[in-house]
């Protein structure tokens, strides 16, 4: 089961200050002679630049670089600077916080978890249309859970049991076709327990005789959630090819 770890945010940022001034009014003078004073604009102050004058100022910047970088990832670009710099500097030098850590690790998982939520609202939205019309394909059987699998090859070794340790090809791909794992390419096989990884490949595997391939539409729910995981994105249908080699039973 995947955790997910809320850090407290810590991140940077300037103001910059742009006034303009109106043109002048156009001034005649006794001669007849009209003078049009030249617009100004102030040019904004260029930030002062930042000194790293030890290894603390060196580490501190460095942290809300990673931080930032990390959250802004997450869907996460408008944030009260002040109050950030203010709650790090109250609980550093042990001062009273005005939120304590329990309720700021609730009011930060409730935020990204709304975050990741529209994040990955198309992805869902696009794998349930998706899953909608494959169903309706003759070759394709859906499970009570929501597996979709169809039969490449069949196999006509033994079945596993979630018990049980197997050793398998495969070719995960997401909906619109770009691969993003596949034991094939790096040359052998891969040995895991079958109740070690996501439920579609749990459930699915223990379909399968030893000889089989099988082709499995797995949805989030049955995959990787709503979260993003590594290089696979929240919410989303990943598609795997898979080969039963053998199976280890559980002593």
């Amino acid at each position: 089961m995947k955790k997910i770890v809320v850090a407290f945010f810590a991140l940077t940022a300037t103001s910059v200050l742009i006034a303009q001034t109106s043109p002048a009014k156009k001034v005649v003078t006794p001669a007849n002679k009209s003078t049009t004073p030249a617009t100004t604009t102030a040019k904004p102050a260029a930030p002062a630049p930042v000194a790293l004058k030890s290894s603390i100022d060196s580490v501190s910047y460095a942290l809300g670089v990673s931080l930032a970088s990390y959250y802004k990832a997450q869907g996460v670009t408008q944030l009260n600077t002040a109050l950030l710099s203010r709650a790090v500097s109250d609980f550093l030098q042990g001062k009273p916080t005005v939120i304590d850590n329990a309720a700021s690790s609730t009011i930060l998982n409730n935020y990204m978890t709304r975050l990741q939520n529209e994040k990955s609202k198309f992805n869902k939205q696009e794998g349930e249309l998706f899953l909608a019309q494959n169903k309706k394909r003759p070759e394709v059987t859906t499970t009570e859970s929501g597996l979709q699998y169809e039969v490449l090859v069949q196999g006509t070794g033994e079945q596993p049991t979630a018990a049980d340790t197997v050793t398998c090809h495969y070719r995960g791909t997401f909906l619109d076709g770009k691969g993003f794992d596949n034991s094939y390419d790096r040359g052998q096989p891969i040995s895991f327990p079958l109740s070690g990884v996501i439920r579609g490949w749990t459930e699915g595997l223990q379909l399968m005789k030893t000889g089989s391939k099988y082709r499995f539409y797995i949805p989030y729910a049955l995959g990787y959630g709503e979260f993003d995981y590594m290089s696979i994105p929240g919410g989303s249908l990943l598609i795997f090819e898979v080969e039963l080699i053998d199976i280890k039973r559980k002593q």
